[in-house]
């Protein structure tokens, strides 16, 4: 995770899909750093995953669906004052025009509701919370700023968080909240490997293949793993950025510049 440290005790952080990958590297970032900690996911597998870093610091498990506005009102009723929101749930899945399965339809819908209108959701309802001083951080893509084929609802909603971010931005500075964003590349989640697989069955090519291809478009090879994420989330969240917001940062291995 780096060698720099940061000290949030006294402070309060919600990451939302923190059961798993980048969303619990990160919850075990800011536990780590001495932050009370809420797990927010919509599977059983958030309850483990809080009781895990309860064994190194104060980590409590929050489930809702975060597309329905009443479910995440509750969730949240257990936070008073919040510090830090990490909104980093997300789906992602292939939506190719071609897919004889009209089920098509309802993933890119659920992928919509879950990526931009989830944030959305959970972003109104955790802003009651902050005050000066807060700090809202979203989890893009590389595909926040490029695209690959059969992926347009995910692509779609990735570019549509900056859009969300930007805008809040703008809306909250006078309040003295930030909010930024994080891209990453490819980093080696269930999600990611779940995406190459299907990329692979798609174009009729290996996975190890496309997994050569994809490191080999990054400036440094290899795939990043979950806990090498979390450094630019704890930044993001500190007083050192008290003065950076409406930015969005790729962390990908130089795969995508600019």
């Amino acid at each position: 995770m780096g060698c720099v440290t940061y000290d949030f005790s006294g402070k309060t952080v919600l990451v939302t899909g923190a059961s798993r990958g980048i969303g619990y590297a990160v919850a075990e970032g800011f536990v780590r750093a001495g932050a009370r900690t809420f797990l927010l996911a919509s599977g059983d597998g958030v309850y483990s995953a809080a009781e895990n870093l309860k064994k190194v610091g104060d980590a409590t498990a929050l489930k809702c669906d975060i597309t329905d506005s009443i479910s995440v009102a509750d969730a949240l009723t257990e936070i008073g004052h919040l510090d830090v929101l990490i909104n980093n749930a997300g789906l992602e899945r292939v939506t190719p025009l071609s897919d004889p399965d009209d089920a098509v339809e309802d993933t890119f819908r659920r992928i919509v509701d879950i990526n931009v209108v989830g944030t959305f959701l959970v972003t109104r309802h955790a802003v009651s919370k902050m005050t000066s001083g807060g700090r809202i951080i979203l989890t893009g893509s590389i595909w926040s700023h490029t695209a690959v084929a059969e992926f347009s609802a995910y692509c779609a909603s990735k570019h549509a968080n900056l859009g969300f971010m930007r805008s809040v931005a703008h809306e909250l500075g006078p309040r003295g909240i930030t909010v930024n964003a994080v891209c990453p590349g490819w980093v080696k989640t269930e999600a990611a490997l779940l995406s190459l697989n299907k990329m692979s069955e798609s174009s009729g090519r290996s996975e190890n293949d496309l997994l050569e291809e994809i490191t080999g478009a990054q400036v440094i090879g290899g795939l990043l793993e979950p806990q090498d994420m979390a450094a630019l989330y704890l930044f993001l969240a500190s007083n050192d950025a008290k003065d950076i917001t409406g930015q969005s940062y790729n962390l990908d291995r130089g795969e995508v510049m600019g």
